[in-house]
This record gives C-alpha cells, sequence and structure tokens, in this order.
C-alpha cells in the first residue's frame, strides 16, 4: 500500500486548532470550529480529485477549463462524530456523493466494530473521502478503509482533525496488503496516546464535544 500523512501547515489551521483544544470551548463553537477546519483541510486533501478537460465559452472567447469526472467522489462520514466534519467537505465538494458507516471503538479491546452503513454496493474507480475527527489508535480507521477497498475503491483520502503516530503506524500495517493508495490530510500530529487510547494533548471525546454526551 502508498500510504502517506499530510500535516497542513497554515496559521489558521493552527488558529482553530487551538481553539478546539481549549476545555472552555462550547459545543456550539467547537461545531462551527470543526466546520471551518475541515473546508481547510478539505482544500489540502483534494489536490488529487480526478478531474477531465471541459470546454465553455466566456463572455469574452472559448477556452477549455476541467471538471470533476465520473464516477463523483464519494464522502463518508464514520457516524456519529464524522458528521460534525460533513458540511465543511460538502462546502468544498458540493456535487459529490455522500454514504455513511457506523463504526465504533470497543472500549475494551480498542477494536472497531462495524454497527450500520448506507454505501453503494460497489465502488469500482471511486475515489473516497473518509470523514474521522480522531485518528487515536488507528482501528477504526483501517476499518473503514478495508471495507471501502473491499467494495471496490480505488482511492482514499482520510480527514482527520488530529493523529496520533500509533494510530498512523497501525493503519500502514494493518493494511500493508492493500494495492490502493491511502492519505491521511490532518491539522497536527500529535504527542501520543494515553492508556486508554486517547491522543495527547489531543482535545478530548470529539463526538461528545460535538453534541454532548448521549447516555
Amino acid at each position: 500500500m502508498s500510504f502517506q500523512t499530510l500535516v497542513v501547515d497554515h496559521p489558521l489551521v493552527a488558529h482553530k486548532l487551538t481553539a478546539l483544544r481549549d476545555q472552555d470551548t462550547d459545543s456550539p463553537t467547537f461545531r462551527r470550529l470543526t466546520d471551518e477546519l475541515v473546508t481547510l483541510l478539505a482544500y489540502e486533501a483534494t489536490r488529487e480529485v480526478r478531474v477531465s478537460p471541459h470546454e465553455i465559452i466566456t463572455p469574452v472567447t472559448a477556452t477549455t477549463g476541467v471538471k470533476l469526472v465520473s464516477p463523483k467522489p464519494l464522502v463518508v462520514p464514520i457516524l456519529r462524530a464524522g458528521l460534525g466534519m460533513l458540511d465543511g467537505m460538502m462546502r468544498l465538494l458540493p456535487t459529490s456523493e455522500v454514504g455513511f458507516l457506523g463504526m465504533a471503538r470497543d472500549e475494551e479491546t480498542l477494536e472497531a466494530v462495524t454497527y450500520a452503513e448506507r454505501l453503494p454496493d460497489r465502488l469500482t474507480g471511486r475515489q473516497c473521502y473518509v470523514l474521522d475527527p480522531m485518528l487515536a489508535t488507528g482501528g477504526t480507521l483501517a476499518a473503514a478503509i478495508r471495507f471501502l477497498t473491499d467494495r471496490g475503491a480505488d482511492h482514499i483520502t482520510c480527514i482527520c482533525l488530529l493523529a496520533a503516530p500509533e494510530g498512523c503506524a497501525r493503519v500502514e500495517a494493518d493494511l500493508a496488503d492493500l494495492d490502493v493508495p491511502v492519505t491521511v490530510v490532518t491539522a497536527a500530529m500529535d504527542e501520543r496516546l494515553n492508556d486508554k487510547g486517547y491522543i495527547v494533548p489531543g482535545l478530548g471525546d470529539a463526538g461528545d464535544r460535538l453534541y454532548g454526551v448521549v447516555g
């Protein structure tokens, strides 16, 4: 597998991420900042989106531009926290299609469990953009990528607010047998995981901070 990690080095990205990390940032502000940050990350993440030449006529003359090719890119938020990233992504790719993948981390084993999916049966030739706020242990993201490639996806870009070195290493190791390019685009590569599998310094539980604690 071709695997690479892109940490977006930009002052606005760092500024918004700092506010997201702050424990005093309330949920409405956290949601707005997540939306804005994802749009910035998506700009970098879509540099390799597939396009083809497209002839148009401007008010002055004929010229050649580009348009997105078919099949359209597929955006896949991982429920539930990935939903908080969807609007920011769709702002940049409004004509893309959206699928949903419900995956949760078992807090005992730290393994990913799939509990829901709404995706095309065949993803042959599709570029997929996976939205997951935290690349922590890497189990959920690795399982999601394999789920998509098993259906034929041939190009995967993952957008994460934060990543941990251990998670990136696991994704690369778990998917070493795949012949599919995988890129992780993130706002920061943090120091490490703690003994509970949370990113340090991190920003806490992204789902809880986006939507509140659901009992």
